[in-house]
């Protein structure tokens, strides 16, 4: 087989359905970088879902993965799909991916959201102005994702936020409201009135 014939190749395999091929191949595929993104977005348009989810997967492995595609497939029809863009923006952390993870943290799969929460926490204090913004309008799943990813990235602009959280009828939220003032170091102390 020539070089140039090898891209080619691999590509056939990812898309063979066969799952140990086809994760050789991605691996191939995504040190190659670059060269093959044209083939992988050309799959990201494919009417099959597992395609789809192939092409995150190998660009989710490269070194530096184009952001904006990761981005896109978060919008992916397939929950699988989208968790695999959720999982490689944890891994490869992009601010400009924050205003859609946020987004993503009200998905109806909730391993989407899950896996957009560790992304914001990759992207860390960059994502902060996002999550406060979308916290009004969220979903109330929506909204302890939100306070999850705030409590862990500990950044001081969430505080009024989780005061306000502390006050809500959710045990979870408000569960990482007070665990996210503790990780900035203000514990609350609780008088009991006489």
């Amino acid at each position: 087989m020539k070089p140039d014939q090898l891209p080619e190749a691999l590509l056939a395999e990812l898309t063979s359905g066969h799952e140990e091929r086809a994760e050789a191949a991605a691996q191939q595929l995504a040190k190659i970088g670059g060269p093959v993104l044209p083939a992988l977005e050309k799959l990201l348009e494919s009417s099959v879902a597992d395609q789809r989810w192939w092409a995150i997967r190998t660009i989710g492995q490269m070194s530096a993965p184009p952001a904006e595609l990761l981005v896109r497939a978060l919008g992916d029809m397939s929950g699988d799909v989208r968790a695999a863009a959720a999982l490689a923006l944890a891994t490869h952390p992009s601010d400009e991916a924050a205003p859609a993870l946020v987004k993503a943290l009200q998905d109806e799969d909730s391993i989407v959201g899950l896996l957009a929460v560790n992304a914001l926490i990759s992207i860390g204090k960059p994502g902060v102005p996002a999550l406060i913004e979308a916290y009004p309008a969220s979903s109330p799943r929506g909204r302890i994702q939100t306070m999850r990813a705030l409590a862990d990235i500990r950044d001081h602009r969430a505080i009024p936020l989780m005061m306000k959280a502390i006050e809500e009828e959710s045990a979870l939220l408000r569960f990482w409201a007070e665990q996210g003032l503790e990780r900035l170091g203000l514990t609350m102390v609780y008088i009991k009135p006489e």
